[in-house]
């Protein structure tokens, strides 16, 4: 079945050194960095996107004296940014300024356990101690394992194509490869960490971080327990003024480098003949370029946009999650929460039972509730807070989506009423709600899904869609649904390896 998807490790690409004329499909943050990277080199570059402003899945809202980021809510790696600039011979601006989280989030368990995950790691293992009766030594000894699963595998699982064979050929990749016992692959991150600690709320923290990449931790690999790493180990950091001002800031130095924004501007096609990708068909025009970079979910891309078997591969992958948000606009300050908070599941493993076999939200999910007001002040009104509220959901075509986001907004309230000790509903002043139904209307994610395929195999990362084809040559993909992986790090990665691909003019 992956015999052709697997072949394309062994090509070797022949490239022209003059200046390129390139159409990059979508804006997204992958979309805007590889434009960015692409521009810098001398090519010319012209963006189009569906929507009329840049962003993909990290867009914003305002209503009623509140704003709220709709997407990513989380700023790991800032070093990537700084990276970006670089490779395009700019300094960052200075009136980009993020700060370091000494909170990372704080977690709610039905029980009545409360837990600060405080970026200090020793700050983070007392706490544990004291609320989770966790040992210290187990989470210290975690925490090192992590940063090891990083050393292991960032070479060439995150920076690095893994359909290259010469990538495989790396000194750093070949020691990789003789300590793979290292990096747990062979259980799941569920079972790893069930392992590692005695509590299991400790394990359930950490479970957690399979979501971040829209998995199941009962089945995803115990590898992607290196998120734990980023977050605990490296730090987690906020923009001071929201996070859309990262895309506001990518698409100013996208500007300065020369690249053209084409908005409203829906690509119906890839043109693509004798293997190779010629262009691209907007508004029933068609324009001839020569490469074709997508930032747009390689599903639609595959399903609409191309003929080719990448279609039949790409089906037989299990999605990720998709999520239900509710954009609370709340006339109330609760100083029990911190910028990320979590109210979990009382039984996690249903819960995910329910999102990936059943295909349905659970009647007591786990809540995730960001409030940037926290830190960036204006974003909602004095004495108020702007609540984006979300809970996983099943990436899943169904009817009666009213129904079932109506009882999860009653689910969801209770939870938090009962934990808060509050009547939420009461200070609800202004509400606007984001399903998989309109995730994928927005961003063309097939049933919604955040992060393309799951990672709920032993191979998973392997098996994600790549990021050029064999058999097509000059298209290129970036983006949260291809590899490495969704989130503001692994699209910005995405992007640098496709500009490996391509010299500069």
């Amino acid at each position: 079945m992956y015999t052709n998807w697997f072949s394309c490790i062994f090509e070797e690409h022949l490239f022209n050194t003059t200046a390129l004329k390139i159409a990059v499909i979508g804006s997204g943050i992958g979309g805007l960095a590889t434009a960015c990277r692409l521009a810098a080199k001398g090519h010319e570059v012209t963006v189009f996107e569906k929507n009329d402003h840049s962003g993909g899945k990290m867009s914003q809202i305002h209503k009623e004296g509140y704003r709220f980021d709709t997407g990513p809510s989380l700023f790991t790696m800032p070093e990537l940014v700084k990276d970006l600039f670089k490779a395009c011979d700019e300094k960052l601006p200075e009136v980009f300024e993020y700060e370091k989280l000494e909170v990372l989030c704080k977690y709610f368990y039905n029980s009545g356990e409360k837990v600060v995950a405080f970026s200090n790691p020793e700050k983070f293992t007392q706490e544990c101690v004291e609320q989770l009766g966790e040992e210290a030594s187990n989470i210290r000894r975690y925490l090192t394992s992590a940063s090891l699963i990083y050393k292991l595998t960032a070479d060439i699982f995150l920076f690095n194509s893994l359909h290259k064979v010469n990538n495989f050929l790396k000194w750093s990749v070949l020691k990789s490869f003789m300590q793979l016992h290292k990096i747990r692959f062979s259980r799941s991150m569920h079972a790893d960490n069930a392992k590692n600690f005695k509590s299991p709320l400790m394990v359930q923290l950490f479970d957690r971080y399979a979501t971040y990449n829209g998995s199941n931790p009962y089945k995803a690999p115990a590898t992607l327990n290196v998120i734990a790493h980023l977050e605990n180990n490296m730090g987690a950091y906020f923009p001071k003024k929201g996070m859309y001002s990262i895309i506001e800031m990518v698409y100013e130095l996208a500007c300065k480098k020369g690249v053209q924004f084409q908005f409203n501007s829906l690509v119906q096609k890839i043109t693509i003949e004798k293997g190779k990708a010629t262009g691209v068909v907007v508004n029933n025009e068609q324009l001839a370029f020569d490469a074709v970079v997508s930032d747009s979910d390689v599903h639609y891309v595959a399903e609409h946009l191309m003929e080719h078997p990448l279609k039949n591969r790409i089906s037989q992958l299990e999605a990720s999650t998709s999520a239900l948000v509710f954009y609370w606009g709340v006339n109330k300050q609760f100083p029990d929460l911190d910028l990320h908070n979590i109210f979990f599941s009382g039984d996690y493993k249903n819960e995910f039972k329910n999102l990936f076999e059943e295909k349905t939200i659970d009647s007591d999910p786990t809540v995730y509730v960001f409030i940037s007001k926290k830190m960036v002040k204006d974003d909602a009104p004095e004495g108020c807070e702007n609540w984006f509220v979300m809970v996983n959901a099943p990436s899943f075509k169904r009817d009666k989506w009213d129904e079932l986001i109506a009882d999860s907004r009653k689910n969801i309230i209770q939870k938090i009423n009962n934990r808060l000790n509050t009547d939420i509903e009461r200070h609800i002043v202004c509400e606007e709600i984001a399903s998989p139904l309109t995730i994928e209307q927005k961003t063309l994610s097939q049933g919604g899904a955040l992060y393309g395929n799951s990672s709920n195999s032993t191979f998973s990362a392997f098996l994600r869609p790549p990021n050029f084809l064999k058999s097509v040559k000059d298209l290129y993909f970036v983006g949260g649904s291809v590899h490495p992986g969704g989130g503001i790090p692994l699209c910005l990665a995405s992007a640098k390896i496709v500009d490996q691909e391509i010299p500069k003019a």
